[in-house]
């Protein structure tokens, strides 16, 4: 008892609790101290210092979720309507232009075809009648034998005269054709419209919480302010609860990041992997490496010019990281002010999205903007300034990406019509039998469950999903 303060004997305990001289002890031996004799001030509700912890919500901004019933979905996206080959090189005959095999195309410009021939170095060009071509011979062949309109052959005879002879790659596209009076078209060749098949597979998705019997006695109540906006208390069931948020944030992030396994990974063929949003725009879409606010609208304004040659998505949206978003506000602050050097109005930027209003624009938080024919509205993407995915400290590859807020009309097996469809939209496994969109189910012999003998409660979670990413090419993905 030398440990004890004030000595044996002293001590009169009470008959009410009162926190009176007679009655209090003290442990001085370093181990324990008299806050253990009474109970502690304890805060019920949990501190949110990391607020709203969960990074979902992106898929459901952008896209949709449709069910599908088999291993894999197959899409196909139209090809360009009009005909033009790249990489062709001019014989040293001066008048036959060679369509290169390697690209895997199929000459199909027929003879009286007119087209126009570019040096794709120097940007001179030619416009030529085609006398005869291979692809009305048998068997078809990549070359075509052509006259320029305005000049001897491709060579030319010097001078202002343009020479194509000596051009290392030619740029030629048909703009349309000419024939002489009474003359059939036998040789003309029929152009079959061509389409580019894509697919992708569901991957299946798995979390578990599990907690034995003997916890489950002990029951501690926890205040909690939830990240779906629900409050209340919760007991043993709370670690179930975040379990559940974040296999629900699992199911978009593996939609974002996924990646199909290749011809030289050494994973199992039962692991195939899926193709992600990163992965379809790198293989299929944009990709813009290093974008800075000291470049001004030059550097984005180079993005507008790729825009044009693709689909020309009149509306889009910009995800971004704090960074790449900051860089955004910059260039669109460093326009200038009306009528002086590099100016919104010279420039042809406006205010259209804020009412016109410069003071609502110019607030340092652009929401929105509008560049050539184009509207794109900006916004944080928390997925990508989470320190615990793609933010924090360290470096990512990504910086942002944008999306096309259109739609594709597609036709569906399931409904037996055409449908619109976002361009981004997930699709899951479901039949009558089974709903795989996000299943859960309880094992064990604790909280209800009598599935087997085991003294523990075990929360199932299962997924199976892909994400469908069709027209990638007018997707952009901002990289560093």
């Amino acid at each position: 008892m030398a440990n004890v303060s004030p000595a044996f004997g002293s001590l009169i305990p009470t008959q009410k609790k009162q926190a009176l001289e007679g009655n209090y002890l003290n442990f001085t031996d370093g181990t324990s101290d008299f806050a253990q004799q009474y109970l502690p001030e304890i805060y019920e509700a949990e501190v949110e210092r990391y607020g709203n912890r969960t990074l979902g919500g992106f898929l459901r901004m952008v896209g949709a979720e449709m069910p599908m019933t088999s291993d894999q979905v197959v899409w196909s996206e139209q090809n360009r309507l009009h005909i033009s080959y790249e990489g062709v090189t001019a014989d040293p005959d001066k008048t036959t232009l060679i369509i290169p095999v390697a690209a895997g195309v199929q000459n199909v410009i027929s003879p009286g075809s007119t087209i126009v021939a570019t040096d794709v170095a120097t940007g001179a060009e030619l416009k030529c009648y085609v006398l005869t071509s291979g692809a009305s011979a048998t068997p078809p062949t990549n070359t075509l034998t052509v006259k320029p309109y305005s000049q001897i052959d491709l060579q030319g005879a010097g001078g202002t005269d343009v020479d194509l002879v000596a051009a290392a790659s030619i740029k030629i596209f048909v703009y349309g054709s000419e024939y002489a009076k009474g003359t059939g078209d036998s040789n003309r060749v029929s152009v079959e419209p061509s389409f580019t098949q894509y697919s992708n597979s569901p991957i299946i998705i798995k979390d578990k919480y599990a907690i034995n019997g003997s916890d489950t006695a002990q029951i501690g109540w926890v205040e909690v302010a939830t990240e779906s906006g629900q409050g209340g208390f919760l007991w043993y069931l709370k670690a179930e609860s975040e379990t559940r948020l974040r296999f629900e944030d699992y199911l978009e992030m593996a939609m974002v990041e996924g990646e199909l396994k290749s011809g030289t990974s050494t994973l199992s063929d039962k692991v195939k992997g899926t193709e992600g949003l990163f992965a379809a725009i790198k293989e299929r879409g944009n990709v813009l490496d290093g974008f800075t606010a000291a470049a001004g609208l030059a550097e984005f304004d180079s993005i507008l010019k790729n825009l044009d040659t693709q689909g020309a998505i009149e509306e889009n949206m910009l995800f971004l990281n704090r960074e790449t978003s900051l860089d955004f506000d910059d260039m669109l602050a460093a326009v200038g002010s009306p009528g002086g050097a590099g100016s919104v109005y010279q420039g042809g930027s406006s205010y259209g999205v804020f009412e016109n209003s410069e003071e609502m624009a110019l607030n340092l938080g652009f929401s929105g903007f509008r560049r050539g024919s184009y509207d794109f509205y900006k916004t944080d993407w928390k997925y990508l300034n989470d320190a615990s995915t793609r933010g924090g400290a360290g470096k990512s590859a990504i910086d942002g990406v944008l999306v096309p807020a259109g739609t594709s009309t597609v036709y569906d097996q399931i409904l037996g019509t055409n449908i619109r469809r976002p361009f981004l939209h997930v699709r899951y496994r479901a039949s009558q039998a089974d709903d795989r969109r996000m299943k859960n189910w309880i094992t064990g012999s604790v909280g209800g469950a009598s599935t087997s003998d085991l003294d523990a409660m075990e929360v199932h979670f299962l997924s199976e999903r892909c994400l469908v990413t069709q027209a990638a090419n007018n997707f952009v993905l901002f990289t560093s």
